[in-house]
This record gives structure tokens, C-alpha cells and sequence, in this order.
């Protein structure tokens, strides 16, 4: 009996003497490492050389490939570094793209790593800090920024033009906007409260649709690189038509001739008027005011053709007088 108790406590001896020393072997694994970082640009080629990590690390080059030196992803898919075993040099293993690893929005890029040796155990940390180059370029989502403005709208009117996307970061983002020298518009660039740029349209010189029913202008964004790179857009204005322009006839007087016998019906003049304005505002029709009531003519629309008046009797003793011929802002004939 006294022998199985004595078996037992070994036991518990040895249990708990096997977890202490993994319990020690897990803090040692974990404290034995130093926060080394390396900080290089992105797209680097493979093969290229971030440090030497050996020599950061105060390790013995000559014993690297003894204790089986190697990178740990720590969860990463991809090894985007590896080490030299006869140098010590930490080399570029994975092209790294910034922007498709971290994306746009974080202001910094880090790959944690680890540098596993044998013999004994060791693990070492390191911090792979990834740092943007200008390889990308502002881009718009739309090949065309349309706007449809009526010739009416008044000097300094604004209109929000669409941002450019850059997928690089800081200064290597767009931080400006340029517009092609024009006759009618000046381009504002404004700063958001996240620091993003932005450009607003502003019309410097209205417009008129009878001169001009169309304005093509180029947007351009600029990064802050060094080249730095830009995009660009077009933008196609539409000039809508506003009712400013008044019927005109084509002629200012209109002076006829015709012999006192002329039969009933007979046609004395034809007249016609047409309005710069497009649509409803160019539709002009006609109305005969007479200003005498003795005057004895009569009025035949035509649409096509104008107006033409009709003779009726008793018209050779009267004198000539003004006829208000349009509705719409109206013109007077003689």
C-alpha cells in the first residue's frame, strides 16, 4: 500500500514538473523577441534586400542554417519575405502591392512576421512597415460628367463635380484639380473635413443657347507625386433654352400696292416671324389688332406660310396705320 501511494505522488510529481517546464518553455518562446521593423516601399523586386536581420537581431550568421532559420507567416497567406542563410539578409520573397494588401483607407501598412530558430527554440518578431509609392493614377468613375443648364442661370452659379479616385495614400492622392481655359466657366477646388479634394463648376459668363447649345469642357486631377500622375474627364454642358429672345419679322415695313378694284380675297400681303427660342418658347402665332375699326380687311392664318391679309371693300380711302402681328413679345409691322 505504501508503495502504490509513493507511485502516485511520482506521478503528480512528474505531471506537474512536465507542465511547469511547458509553461516555462511558452514564456520563454514569447519574450524571447525584440520589435525590429523595416520600413520599404512597395512593389519592390524579389530577390531585393529590406535588412539584415541577423545582425539586428545580434544573431550568429554562421549558425542560421544549423538551427534551421526561417520565416513564420503568423496566419499571413502569402511569405512576403525570406532570409538569407549565409548572410543574414532579410530579402523581398512575394511582390507586395500596398493597396491590394491594406487597401486605401488605413494610413499605415504592417506585415507581422516571425523568425523561427531550433536549437534551441527561439521566435523573433519583426514588423514589415509597407510604404506607398505613386503607381497608381487619379481615375473618374464615369468617362463623362454631364449637366444640363439653362441659359438663365445667373453668374456664379456653382455645380458639384464628380472626385476622382486615386488608390494611393498621403500626398500620392489627388490634391488638386485643373480645367482647360474657357470662355464661360472657372473651376473652385474645395478641401473636405477628411482632407479630400473636390472641385466645384462655377459659371463666370452666361450663357446663350442661340450662340452656343453645347460647352465640352476637360477636368484633369493631379496626385502630389513626384512625377506626379494624373486622370481625366470630359464634361459635356447642355444648354437649355429660356424664353429671351422676342419673335422678328422679316421685314421691318411692309409697304403694298394695289389698284381700288381689287376683287374680294384678294391677298394683300403675307408676313412672317420666327423666334431664336427652340421648343414652345420659338412657337410664334399671330394676331391682327386693328387700331381702326373702318379699316376693311380681314386676317387668314398660315402657319406655314405667315399671315396673309385679305382685301375687303372700302379700302382705298384710308391711310396707313401699325398692325400688331405677334402675341408673344410682341413686333409691329407698318
Amino acid at each position: 500500500l505504501n508503495f502504490w501511494l509513493i507511485f502516485q505522488e511520482f506521478q503528480r510529481f512528474c505531471v506537474t514538473a512536465e507542465m511547469f517546464g511547458l509553461l516555462f518553455f511558452v514564456l520563454m518562446a514569447h519574450t524571447a523577441y525584440g520589435d525590429v521593423s523595416y520600413s520599404f516601399p512597395e512593389e519592390m523586386k524579389r530577390g531585393s534586400v529590406i535588412g539584415n536581420i541577423a545582425k539586428d537581431l545580434g544573431l550568429d550568421v554562421n549558425r542560421l542554417s544549423s538551427r534551421k532559420a526561417r520565416i513564420d507567416t503568423e496566419g499571413n497567406r502569402k511569405r512576403y519575405c525570406d532570409i538569407n542563410l549565409n548572410t543574414g539578409e532579410l530579402i523581398v520573397a512575394e511582390r507586395i502591392d500596398r493597396e491590394g494588401l491594406c487597401g486605401k483607407k488605413k494610413a499605415s501598412c504592417v506585415i507581422k512576421q516571425e523568425l523561427v530558430l531550433e536549437n534551441p527554440l527561439e521566435l523573433q518578431r519583426f514588423i514589415l512597415n509597407i510604404q506607398d509609392i505613386n503607381d497608381n493614377s487619379p481615375q473618374f468613375k464615369q468617362s463623362v460628367i454631364k449637366f444640363e443648364i439653362r441659359e438663365s442661370a445667373e453668374k456664379g452659379s456653382r455645380y458639384l463635380l464628380d472626385e476622382a479616385y486615386d488608390a494611393d495614400t498621403g500626398m500620392n492622392s489627388v490634391q488638386s484639380y485643373v480645367i482647360q481655359d474657357n470662355e464661360h466657366f472657372l473651376l473652385s477646388v474645395l478641401t473636405r473635413e477628411n482632407g479630400r479634394k473636390y472641385g466645384e463648376l462655377v459659371l463666370n459668363k452666361e450663357l446663350d443657347r442661340e450662340q452656343q447649345k453645347e460647352v465640352t469642357l476637360i477636368l484633369t486631377a493631379v496626385d502630389g507625386g513626384t512625377p506626379p500622375r494624373s486622370g481625366t474627364v470630359a464634361i459635356h454642358v447642355t444648354v437649355l433654352d429660356a424664353n429671351d429672345n422676342a419673335p422678328v419679322f422679316s421685314q421691318a415695313v411692309y409697304k403694298v400696292s394695289l389698284p381700288e378694284n381689287s376683287p374680294l380675297d384678294t391677298v394683300v400681303v403675307t408676313v412672317s416671324a420666327t423666334d431664336a427660342d427652340e421648343g414652345q418658347n420659338g412657337e410664334v402665332t399671330y394676331e391682327h389688332v386693328s387700331r381702326r375699326e373702318q379699316l376693311q380687311t380681314d386676317v387668314l392664318f398660315d402657319h406655314r406660310a405667315g399671315v396673309r391679309f385679305h382685301f375687303l371693300p372700302d379700302l382705298h380711302h384710308h391711310h396707313p396705320r401699325h398692325e400688331v402681328l405677334s402675341q408673344e413679345k410682341a413686333q409691329t409691322v407698318v
